[in-house]
């Protein structure tokens, strides 16, 4: 199945192309580049300088972030993924060729531990959005066969408190037909439109069939790397 790769909310193709097939292979060669796991931090004093650009990925705990991320950087076990939803309690970092971070950030809403516990490591992630001047913008990965649920509300809200610029990414979305997958995209456009830190392209992605992730890279390279070239 062909996934709508990036939408604009009111485009008359919604299928469109947002970039030019030389910017779209230029992430593609930044993405296959050496990405290695650094870090795991459990307390901001522990991050590393801020001395890179970064990208974090956020969303609740079975979302896939994991799967994502090492399907965007063609790495079976870089990102480990655990089978109790909500094990993630640090930040962990991993850096792409030498000059991008790609962040995993503690995930939400069915975390198995205690509500105080649960608190403490989500507050960690709020925490760094909010303080963390080389975060170029978070992907907030949503399940694409549920949609924005209210835990999801919750994290819009953090982030626009933040002022953080934030992507809404559909995962999964390889579940859905193509005109399911399609109102999707389009019903998350419209729900995020008046949000003041939302980025207003929705992407649709499967880590499983690769499909939206070259649209993915290109989004990332674009934000990371804005007015610099990249090769």
């Amino acid at each position: 199945m062909s996934l709508p790769p990036a939408v604009l909310p009111d485009s008359d193709a919604i299928g469109a192309d947002v970039f030019e097939a030389g910017e779209v292979e230029a992430a593609r060669v930044l993405f296959a580049r050496q990405c290695d796991f650094k870090m795991g931090a459990a307390a901001m004093e522990g991050l590393p300088e801020p001395d890179l650009p970064e990208v974090a990925f956020a969303g609740r705990s079975n979302v896939g972030k994991s799967s994502l991320i090492n399907a965007l950087v063609s790495r079976h076990r870089l990102a480990r993924a655990s089978t109790e939803p909500g094990r993630t309690r640090e930040i962990n970092f991993f850096l792409l060729d030498a000059r991008l971070r790609l962040v995993d950030l503690p995930g939400y809403g069915f975390a198995k531990v205690s509500r105080g516990t649960a608190r403490k490591f989500q507050d960690l992630g709020r925490a760094y959005l909010r303080g963390r001047p080389n975060l170029k913008r978070v992907y907030l990965l949503i399940d694409a066969r549920h949609g924005l649920k209210a835990p999801d509300g919750e994290a819009l809200d953090a982030l626009d408190k933040a002022a953080v610029s934030y992507q809404i990414v559909l995962t999964k979305a390889d579940k859905l037909k193509a005109g399911e997958a399609r109102a999707m995209v389009a019903a998350t456009a419209a729900a995020i439109a008046r949000r003041p830190a939302a980025f207003p392209r929705v992407l649709a992605t499967s880590a499983e069939k690769g499909d939206g992730l070259p649209e993915l890279r290109a989004e990332i390279a674009a934000a990371a790397f804005a007015n610099t070239a990249f090769t």
